[in-house]
């Protein structure tokens, strides 16, 4: 990877540490959306953020805080790696509506409406029925909006999706999902929406994840690079960027907290099978963030130009940032 390239990651939950750190630096990763909820309530959240701080202090020769966009160029210059905030459900801000300016005033700049779910603002991918975004939620999407947090559906139902692209006066983003013509995985998306977010000004994360790629683990780089040429073409080069879902690190009370919170007490599998009851083996091209230089190898080999791979590593996230970090 060439040392100029700006590299964004839209999306990674690990437990970090410095050898974590130092992969992104490796990788030439600028910067990186980094989930720091998934079912937690506020109290729980503040001690998430508290520990990025102590992580901060400590590490800070090879990480900073992203605020606004300028901070990740600012990353780049001091060849550090810049981490934006993001919850992956809305579990955080409770049903108080003042929360979402208290915790983008702490530095949370993205949050998905619901995870998997339906929750308090919408469906999520794995209910049976979609009716779409609540009362509550309009008015979150609203405030979401004018604050400066990014509304990301990842996780979330068609109609949900749709009309959170079509309530938002702000681009919103899929930050790590790929196309279900590509895998027809339930988190995956549809054409009309991922058309409907392209439209829109929105953003595309595409998944690195294995179980939303075509043969899972066994998925091949260029097989990866084909689906990424084929969603530029239908969406245009300018919405799609990398959002990994990478996760490493994490043992097996990590996944089931992530699939099973405090809502359940039988066991989520995921796509329904037990199978999936596990982290699914890494990828043989992407096990880390050190192995960022395959990606953009992989498109040059599938015939993206040099312009074209830079939009898609990094500058589509970063003009996303611009647009999207600072009040209305």
């Amino acid at each position: 990877m060439e040392k100029s390239m700006l590299t964004i990651d839209g999306l990674q939950y690990c437990k970090w540490d410095r050898g974590i750190f130092e992969q992104l630096q490796a990788g030439g990763v600028t910067a990186v959306h980094v989930t720091i909820a998934y079912w937690e309530n506020a109290r729980e959240t503040l001690s998430n953020i508290g520990h990025w701080n102590h992580l901060f202090e400590q590490h800070g020769d090879l990480i900073m805080p992203v605020r606004v966009a300028a901070d990740v160029l600012a990353a780049q210059q001091q060849g550090k790696t810049g981490i934006v905030f993001g919850f992956q459900n809305c579990s955080p801000i409770e049903d108080d509506i003042s929360l979402v300016e208290v915790f983008h005033q702490l530095g949370v700049r993205i949050m998905q409406l619901t995870y998997n779910n339906q929750s308090l603002l919408g469906a999520g991918c794995y209910e049976e029925h979609d009716a779409g975004i609540t009362r509550f939620g309009r008015v979150v999407i609203s405030e979401m909006n004018r604050v400066g947090m990014v509304v990301d559906m990842s996780h979330s139902a068609e109609r949900s999706t749709m009309e959170a692209i079509e309530l938002s006066s702000r681009p919103i983003t899929i930050s790590h999902a790929n196309p279900d013509f590509f895998h027809p995985a339930k988190r995956n998306k549809s054409d009309a929406v991922l058309k409907a977010l392209a439209a829109s000004g929105g953003m595309l994360g595409l998944s690195l994840y294995p179980f939303h790629l075509k043969n899972g683990p066994d998925c091949s780089l260029q097989e990866f690079c084909v689906m990424v040429a084929k969603t530029v073409e239908m969406l245009g080069v300018q919405t799609v960027g990398i959002g990994s879902d990478l996760c490493l690190n994490q043992d097996l009370g990590v996944l089931e907290w992530m699939r099973n919170g405090r809502w359940t007490k039988e066991k989520d599998y995921g796509e329904g099978s037990s199978a999936d009851a596990d982290w699914p083996a890494p990828l043989t091209w992407f096990g880390n963030s050190a192995d960022f230089h395959n990606i953009s190898r992989g498109l040059a080999d599938v015939g993206f130009q040099q312009r074209e791979i830079h939009q898609i590593m990094g500058e589509n996230w970063l003009r996303f940032f611009q647009e999207s970090f600072s009040p209305a």
